[in-house]
């Protein structure tokens, strides 16, 4: 069972920066992929970022790469997604998941129908 609390959500201009925390209730470890999806009103949630259990394997949208980085500290029960290089584009409800299954050791799941547990969201919005 995990609960995850979302936070740092704002407004940026263009070409700023912002960091996403994503804290996870009780133990997250090796068995748990984590990922950030986000979401516009009237649109689907969207794949973002995701690193699998061993914390090394990462998989990011095109639309990101090379701008956002995920990382992750199970030792703190936390996933954080720092942005950089913010469009407005990017502006979204960002959402922060868990899976737990055995591939996730190896594997940053990038569906997200196949994450068991969501944040609350926190909302990006960035100013031209």
């Amino acid at each position: 069972q995990v609960q995850l609390v979302e936070s740092g959500g704002g407004l940026v201009q263009a070409g700023g920066s912002l960091r996403l925390s994503c804290v996870a209730s009780g133990r997250i470890g090796s068995s748990d992929a984590m990922g950030w999806f986000r979401q516009v009103p009237g649109k689907e949630r969207d794949f973002v970022a995701a690193i699998a259990g061993n914390g090394i394997n990462t998989a990011y949208s095109d639309s990101v790469k090379g701008r956002f980085t995920i990382s992750r500290d199970n030792v703190k029960n936390m996933l954080s997604l720092q942005m950089n290089s913010l469009k407005p584009e990017d502006t979204a409800a960002y959402y922060c998941a868990a899976r737990r299954d055995v591939s996730s050791y190896f594997v940053p799941h990038r569906a997200a129908s196949g994450y068991d547990y969501w944040g609350q969201g926190t909302q990006v919005t960035v100013s031209s």
